[in-house]
């Protein structure tokens, strides 16, 4: 079973430049997030995805470069991916609007991220406690299963 566990992928095999042009076309705007839409950005993910996420993500927008990346429609924040935020070397959290799913916003994301990773020096990325999303993963960017990975980095945290 996969819930909760650790993946591994592969940067150096990540599939070739993403081609935004779909999302373009309907408004959707990927972008590096901006120090100035912190509390647009924390806000978006505390009303969609809790609190433990905000944390993150708020860590993400302090870094330099910053680390989450968004995708933006009429100045309304439709998803949100971080990195090096639970760990360095860690994608997630990530996250779609419920209505916006499915829409290739989510695969943007990953591989805006991942891409950055692999600019950054990284060979391999983790994306840390996958359950449901598993087979997203596995068929977009070839992520494995790290085994015996669960709660991993995670069981740091008090509230696990």
């Amino acid at each position: 079973m996969a819930a909760g566990h650790d993946l591994l992928v592969k940067l150096y095999e990540l599939p070739a430049e993403h081609n935004d042009q779909p999302l373009l076309a309907q408004g959707i705007e990927l972008k590096r997030a901006f120090a100035g839409d912190r509390e647009q950005v924390l806000a978006f993910v505390g009303e969609n995805f809790g609190k433990s996420w905000v944390n993150e993500c708020a860590y993400s927008l302090c870094q330099q470069p910053i680390r989450c990346f968004i995708a933006v429609q009429d100045k309304q924040v439709l998803g949100f991916a971080c990195y090096d935020t639970t760990a360095m070397n860690f994608f997630g959290p990530t996250g779609v609007r419920e209505d916006r799913r499915g829409q290739g916003i989510g695969r943007a994301l990953l591989l805006r991220c991942l891409y950055a990773m692999r600019e950054e020096g990284f060979a391999y990325a983790i994306i840390g406690w996958v359950g449901d999303a598993l087979p997203f993963y596995q068929r977009t960017v070839g992520a494995t299963i790290i085994e015996n990975s669960h709660p991993g980095e995670y069981k740091r945290m008090i509230d696990l």
